[in-house]
């Protein structure tokens, strides 16, 4: 897991709701399932808070697109 996922960890200890948000956005179905099971228990919330954030693991962007950047490619030379 990268740190920002463990940093998410540790807000979802005290607001999972927070760490949902944060981790999927403002209208996902995920923060809806997370806020009524916040609503229904702090344990549920938690455990769904920490299930998003394990299947969802934070992805680096230089690395997620670095296929698309290639020296090998020779795009564009006349050689």
């Amino acid at each position: 897991m990268h740190a920002r996922d463990w940093f998410l960890v540790f807000i979802a200890i005290f607001v999972p709701p927070l760490a949902v948000w944060l981790k999927r956005g403002f209208f996902t179905k995920d923060l809806l399932i997370n806020f009524i099971l916040f609503l229904l228990g702090f344990v549920p919330g938690l455990i769904h808070a920490l299930y998003v954030i394990s299947c969802h693991p934070y992805e680096d962007k230089e690395t997620q697109y670095s296929h698309l950047s290639s020296a090998d490619d020779n795009y564009g030379s006349l050689a």
